[in-house]
């Protein structure tokens, strides 16, 4: 009997425009989704958990994986180390699993050449202001990583149109429901 491969549903934004946020919800929606866990050099936050939010390893490590070429896409950015497991993803699409990813807009774009059926979704914020914003009020960065998250923005905000669809999130009610909308497409 041929089992159906799996799908990636690969969601990215700048940080802060509520891509964790609308993940989140999709997976308490829809627990036979796969969430990819992707591995980093970077302390954990308060609120995340290793094997869950991330596989935090330490860059030796990191760097090895990647002369091994263990990622199916892999970034340096805010001075840390972040991919994705080849594999881990091909182990769920293997088994028929669709698997959601959440990733830089760099790492979704090279997603999509080595799987060209993935899925590209970008989590658009509103505006600059409403995004510097978000960032200084969640306070989980220091200033210097702020500063680099901000700057930031401008680079990822211009890889919007590589995507497949563009969530607003403008009110986090209507994006979270915007994105099941696409999944749904997807899924069923």
């Amino acid at each position: 009997m041929h089992i159906n491969k799996g799908r990636l549903l690969v969601f990215s934004a700048p940080s802060g425009a509520g891509k964790t946020t609308i993940v989140r919800d999709i997976l308490k929606k829809y627990p036979k989704l796969v969430f990819s866990i992707s591995a980093t050099t970077r302390r954990p936050r308060n609120v995340e958990k290793e094997g869950k939010d991330y596989f935090f390893i330490t860059e030796e490590e990191f760097k090895n994986k990647i002369d091994k070429n263990e990622f199916v896409e892999w970034e340096k950015f805010y001075d840390y180390y972040y991919g994705t497991l080849k594999s881990f993803v091909n182990h769920e699409i293997d088994a028929g699993n669709n698997v959601v990813l959440e990733v830089d807009v760099k790492g979704a774009v090279k997603i999509k050449e080595s799987y060209p059926d993935a899925v590209l979704i970008f989590v658009s914020p509103p505006s600059f202001d409403v995004l510097s914003s978000r960032l200084i009020n969640r306070n989980t960065e220091t200033k210097e990583d702020l500063k680099k998250r901000i700057e930031r923005a401008e680079m990822e905000m211009s890889y919007k149109d590589k995507f497949d669809h563009v969530v607003l999130n403008d009110d986090l009610e209507k994006a979270k429901i915007d994105a099941e909308i696409i999944i749904k497409k997807y899924i069923n």
